[in-house]
């Protein structure tokens, strides 16, 4: 219970649309603190601040706005826009505030607005003189202004006509009186969104910002656009436990910092067994608390792990945050979702994949919406959710606070953009090498990288390991609890283990961040340690031993859940990338690199016993990362004797990456009907076996609008769909531009949508066969060890009575025939001829 005070309470929905009124910024009543509110987004967010009642910008480099979210201008009408601004304490030199109006991008939608829109800025520089931020101010300006915003502001207002007359007015904000004026006529004010400007061409200045108004009927209001506090929600469910990250903004020191879960009473019952429980009423709900969390300070994250969760049932849920004000009333802010059942008698279960997430097509409407059409019941995030250059303004590698500011800023862009579907599925995702600030990473167990990103390619983790820790947590928290949580070098988080739904076993893994860098140990070449481009080169050599890919803590992990069918009917690998050297054509200009020590083809020893470890278990390999969709059967000692993966594309390419065999001439045996362009049996650039059944590669020439931009550079998602009646897996790898809701046959990229069986996934041929034996287990899980006890494989049977195993040398076998889930099991020898 809250403590008794006298408080008072306004709820805020985020589900409901206002009619056209004024808005009054009320940032007097707001505690200090970075996060500027919900109707707001600030460029960046971390050069933005409230202090003591007002808004300051605390960076005077150019091109710094705040975006008003839940109000834009309409293509026609009147309106007025005030606001009051000053020089702050010590400010010096030149610079220019004021506002920016009908801002608008090529997506036309508002949050695309945020970072690749354009609109009018009317000014005022800091000598009191207005204009446009493309024009030169007029006059020598005034004493009387520069006193005014050097003290308690200047009151700038601009009106808008219907006739396209707008006249701007500086007053002095004490006083009233008028400093000067400036008539302006414009011909196109474009409908978009209102911001404050922040020195839109470069500055020394910096300024703040005080009582900011907007009324008129040209205005528009939409109170569902606002954004936070409650960002956004992600949550796993796994052998009975939820676990749920609900992001947050950063906050300040007098804001409150937890966050409540609620669910409706007759869940709280059951899930707290007591039959009294105090409850809410919102609409026609009653909702009562069942957890409450303490917010992260660094990663801004609210984490709940509620084990004995209805799994049965889809349950609604409801986060609540209440913000306190600096009069004493609390606003209540909540974000309504839903934990889906646990589909265990569902036949089919579809994955969702995506990789590569650019802000191009930032807030991915189309894609987000026939994602929803598709409607799968997990979501698969493989790595770099950002990139360094993602909503622009570059980075900050230290001071490590500032830096957390700045990746949190990117992250809640990604977030935003897919918060309607993750909030009402469970979703695993993987933060990759951008996601931590790196162009490439061999994590090397968390060593630092001393001498930064420069040497990055020596292996080890150039950021601070809080920085790190913090980015682990905003995507990586919610997963099912870690196969072994002990952290790696520098206190430096992991997050490899497990979760099991719909009885599909999924294994996590964390294959950049355990693995060798190349620099000074293999590289005896010119240029990048990690690119070879001689086509000549002897890369056997660069297999040395105490080389690492996966690790000896995720190969043992590997071995344990391949060989464990508890709750189980399939096994999918979930990794960042393949286990092969397939795109060696990079860039723009489609430069040619022979061998990439980036991918998970290097070091080969390593990944030999990765695929290896995957294929006694009979798992399927899912993963991103390449900005090239694939299909690949992967081979140890031939061909096809392993697993297969697929490599979804980039859900917004921005480096196209491609293969292409038959360009080259190179020879290829035994390609696989339908006989597609650059597939077949190949070896790559390290000797590793792949079969490339199908290939993603962008188009030759580009369109100019931003998503047939995208789509030409081979954008898109992936869709795994387990069919546990027939124990198929097929993948289908969906193109940007399309409609889910009627699908046509080019839809897909060539050579999908591809149907394999469970057992293909160890395909490795039989040297000698078990004697066949009956069982009456029913949908027996089996595991077959040789004569020294080491598994060979274990893999679940559904529908059989009577087995006849492959094996791949003969001698004595022992056969454990089991249903775990029943606790049923026996063991028979057997000998294989």
């Amino acid at each position: 219970m809250r403590p008794a005070l006298l408080m008072i309470v306004v709820f805020q929905s985020l589900h409901t649309y206002l009619p056209a009124a004024e808005f009054e910024t009320d940032w007097k009543n707001q505690n200090d603190r970075v996060w500027i509110g919900p109707q707001f987004w600030a460029n960046p967010m971390e050069d933005w601040r409230l202090s003591s009642g007002r808004v300051e910008c605390m960076n005077s480099k150019p091109g710094r706005n705040l975006h008003l979210l839940t109000h834009q201008l309409l293509e026609s009408g009147s309106f007025e826009a005030s606001v009051t601004i000053g020089l702050q304490s010590g400010s010096q030199g030149s610079g220019m505030a004021g506002f920016e109006l009908g801002i608008q991008s090529e997506l036309g939608d508002y949050r695309s607005s945020l970072l690749r829109g354009n609109g009018l800025q009317i000014v005022v520089d800091s000598q009191g003189r207005l204009g446009t931020a493309d024009g030169k101010p007029q006059g020598d300006g005034s004493p009387q202004a520069v006193e005014a915003l050097n003290s308690h502001g200047l009151h700038l207002s601009v009106r808008v006509e219907p006739s396209g007359v707008i006249a701007v007015v500086a007053k002095d904000a004490k006083t009233g009186a008028v400093i000067d004026t400036l008539t302006l006529k414009s011909k196109g004010l474009a409908s978009g969104n209102i911001a404050l400007s922040h020195n839109p061409k470069a500055g020394k200045a910096t300024f703040w910002f005080q009582d900011w108004r907007v009324s008129g009927d040209r205005v528009t209001e939409s109170s569902d656009q606002q954004f936070g506090p409650i960002l956004y929600p992600m949550y796993t469910l796994s052998r009975g436990v939820l676990k749920m990250n609900v992001q947050m903004p950063p906050l300040g020191e007098d804001d409150d910092r937890v966050v409540e879960l609620q669910v409706p009473i007759q869940y709280a019952q059951k899930l707290l067994d007591v039959p009294g429980v105090e409850s809410t009423q919102v609409g026609d709900s009653k909702w009562a608390p069942i957890a409450r969390s303490t917010i992260d300070p660094y990663a801004c994250t609210a984490l709940f792990r509620i084990p004995h969760w209805i799994d049965t049932q889809d349950v609604p849920y409801r986060l609540v945050y209440r913000m306190q004000h600096r009069d004493g009333s609390v606003t209540e802010h909540d974000f309504l979702g839903t934990v889906r059942k646990d589909p265990i008698d569902k036949n089919e279960i579809s994955v969702a994949g995506f990789t590569g997430n650019q802000d191009t097509a930032f807030p991915n409407t189309l894609l987000v919406s026939n994602v929803k059409k598709h409607d799968p019941d997990v979501l698969f995030f493989s790595g770099d959710q950002i990139y360094e250059g993602v909503g622009g303004f570059g980075i900050y590698r230290e001071p490590v606070d500032l830096a957390v500011l700045n990746y949190l800023r990117k992250i809640y862009l990604w977030g935003w953009a897919f918060r309607d579907v993750l909030k009402d599925r469970p979703s695993i995702v993987l933060p990759d090498d951008h996601d931590v600030y790196q162009g490439n990473i061999w994590g090397e167990n968390g060593k630092p990288v001393p001498g930064g990103v420069k040497d990055h390619s020596q292996g080890g983790f150039v950021m601070h390991p809080d920085f790190v820790n913090a980015v682990f947590r905003t995507q990586t928290a919610h997963h099912p609890d870690f196969y072994d949580p002990t952290p790696m070098l520098q206190g430096i988080d992991v997050f490899y283990g497990d979760m099991i739904y719909g009885r599909i076993s999924f294994a996590v893994l964390e294959d950049r961040y355990f693995k060798s860098g190349p620099e000074g140990k293999v590289n005896d070449w010119p240029g990048r340690p990690d690119h070879c481009r001689d086509e000549n080169y002897d890369t056997s050599k660069l297999d040395k031993p105490g080389l690492t890919l996966l690790g000896q803590r995720q190969l043992d992990f590997l071995d344990d859940w391949a060989a464990n069918w508890t709750g189980s009917d399939f096994k999918c690998v979930l990794s960042q990338t393949i286990f092969c050297n397939l795109a060696n054509y990079h860039g723009g200009n489609q430069e040619f690199i022979f061998a990439d020590l980036d991918s998970n083809g290097w070091p080969q020893t390593g990944r030999n016993r990765a695929v290896d470890a995957m294929r006694k278990g009979f798992a399927f390999h899912y993963a991103g990362d390449q900005h090239l969709a694939s299909i690949v059967h992967h081979g140890v000692d031939a061909w096809n004797d392993a697993n297969w993966s697929f490599c979804v594309p980039s859900t917004a390419a921005g480096y196209p990456r491609s293969w292409r065999p038959d360009t080259e001439g190179r020879p290829v045996q035994n390609r696989p009907e339908p006989s597609l362009p650059n597939t077949g049996e190949y070896q790559d650039a390290f000797g590793n076996h792949m079969t490339v059944y199908a290939i993603g590669n962008p188009a030759a020439k580009n369109r100019k609008p931003v998503l047939e931009l995208l789509h030409d550079k081979a954008s898109g998602y992936g869709i795994v769909r387990f069919n546990k009646q027939t124990q198929e897996i097929t993948m289908e790898c969906w193109k940007l531009l399309f409609d889910a809701a009627h699908p046509k046959a080019d839809d897909q990229f060539l050579g999908w949508p591809k149907t394999i069986k469970l057992a293909d996934n160890y395909g490795r041929p039989a040297a000698a066969s078990l004697p066949k034996f009956q069982s009456d287990i029913a949908n027996p899980v089996i595991q077959v060890r040789d004569n020294d006890g080491n598994i060979v494989y274990t893999r679940r049977f559904l529908t059989q009575k009577e087995y006849e195993l492959k094996v791949f040398s003969p001698g004595m076998y022992n056969v454990t025939v089991s249903n775990p889930d029943k606790g049923i099991s026996w063991t028979i020898e057997l000998e294989a001829k």
